[in-house]
């Protein structure tokens, strides 16, 4: 008995891997990898996002197709005319997948150009055609042909687009001129829509901030500065703070309270905070209690403060390229001072200064002691971080007016701060 007792655990662990055998196709057929292509399309499609023939796809059109890409992928259909158009504009090499090797170019002519860059609006999204058209003017020469209508009416425009073609105005046919204002209006309507309303609303609140009074109605009560302005009766045994004066923000009025002095760089590094200064320009120009003077310089100043109630016309008198003279322009600004501690100077430049360095400095520190708030923003755009002078952008800082880069989105706050007299918000980048 105690055998057969012994005996039946064994004869159970033989018979349990049997059964494990004998069960386990039933539970592994799921994770067969022949059973894989059961779950997945028949035919990946031409633009589909997965599976290792997409994967190759998405390499082929970045390599390009020379021998050494290692895909072996070939191009058909829409995929072989998008290579196609890279090719035209970035490179030598078999892209079109037979074995030739041919250099970049779009051709000399005109309608050659013009269409493939109704190939490029029609194949990919308009970011990367705004940047495929920059690099086809900086690689390939473009430039001139944008002095022709019909090739202007094919770009896709936008801010760089119009640095380009102010650079190129003076060179402009009087048949295209018209054309290149339609276009660089258009930029420019877009950049109003989205950054006009928002500028307003920021400034205006700014604006009645600080317009302080002392006998404020309950709801125009500036706590924050009221409580500061009387923490000498706090009472500690009550803990809190005995208010013997109000401070609050002013109501709104049409009088003028803030001049605004926009003193743009336009050398050609600067063309995209050009075009940006120039709208932001005339959205503070629309404005009745702020009054605006718009500058513009390189080794000579122009005021164009009359042109502000068309930013086109202030993007049309400028002149991109040339050298920089700071000195001069912080010079004329300012002789139109009239009331410093109302007074925002905005400077606009990447600071490669050609006039005389340390009148600069000593302007700026000038201007400072009289109350002016002085900015310096190093570019007024989205392109990132721009090069520039960081001898002087550091002279800047150590007068209390630190240099640095502004995106259009940011520009706003960066106004209020400085029309409220408080830090302003600087960003880590920068």
């Amino acid at each position: 008995m105690t055998r057969t007792g012994a005996e039946a655990p064994e004869a159970t662990r033989e018979a349990e891997p049997q059964a494990d055998r004998r069960h386990l196709p039933e539970r592994v057929p799921e994770r067969v990898p022949e059973r894989v292509p059961e779950r997945v399309p028949e035919r990946v499609p031409e633009h589909g996002q997965g599976g290792d023939e997409e994967r190759l796809r998405r390499w082929r059109l970045v390599l390009g197709g020379d021998a050494a890409d290692g895909t072996g992928c070939r191009l058909q259909g829409q995929d072989a005319a998008m290579d196609g158009a890279l090719t035209s504009l970035y490179g030598k090499g078999d892209r079109a997948g037979k074995g030739r090797d041919r250099s970049a170019g779009l051709g000399a002519s005109a309608p050659s150009v013009a269409r493939w860059l109704g190939d490029i609006r029609k194949y990919f999204p308009s970011s990367v055609v705004q940047v495929m058209q920059r690099d086809a003017i900086e690689r390939l020469g473009l430039s001139a042909l944008l002095l022709e209508p019909e090739m202007l009416e094919a770009v896709e425009a936008d801010v760089h687009l119009v640095g380009t073609l102010l650079s190129l105005k003076h060179a402009m046919p009087e048949t295209t001129k018209e054309t290149a204002r339609a276009v660089v209006r258009k930029v420019v309507e877009d950049l109003e829509k989205r950054l006009a309303s928002r500028a307003r609303a920021t400034l205006t609140g700014a604006l009645d901030r600080s317009a302080r009074i002392s006998r404020p109605r309950h709801r125009d009560i500036d706590w924050n500065r009221t409580i500061a302005a009387n923490l000498k009766n706090y009472l500690p045994e009550y803990g809190t703070v005995v208010p013997e004066r109000l401070v609050g923000y002013g109501r709104a009025s049409q009088s003028v309270k803030k001049e605004v002095i926009l003193c743009i760089d336009q050398s050609g590094s600067m063309a995209a905070s050009v075009v940006y200064a120039s709208v932001f320009g005339a959205v503070l120009a629309s404005m009745r209690s702020i009054a605006t003077r718009l500058v513009v310089f390189d080794t000579a100043v122009v005021d164009l403060t009359d042109q502000l109630d068309d930013p086109v016309d202030v993007l049309f008198g400028t002149q991109l390229g040339g050298g920089t003279d700071i000195n001069r322009a912080l010079a004329y600004c300012q002789s139109q001072i009239t009331r410093p501690a109302d007074t925002v100077v905005v400077l606009i430049s990447d600071l490669y200064e050609g006039g005389i360095r340390n009148e600069m400095l000593k302007r700026v520190a000038a201007m400072k002691a009289a109350g002016v708030q002085f900015v310096t923003l190093l570019a007024l755009s989205d392109e990132g971080a721009p090069a520039y002078d960081r001898e002087h952008a550091a002279a800047l800082a150590g007068l209390g007016a630190p240099a640095f880069a502004c995106t259009p989105d940011l520009f706003p706050e960066v106004m209020a701060a400085a029309i409220e007299k408080r830090p302003l918000p600087i960003p880590d980048a920068a």
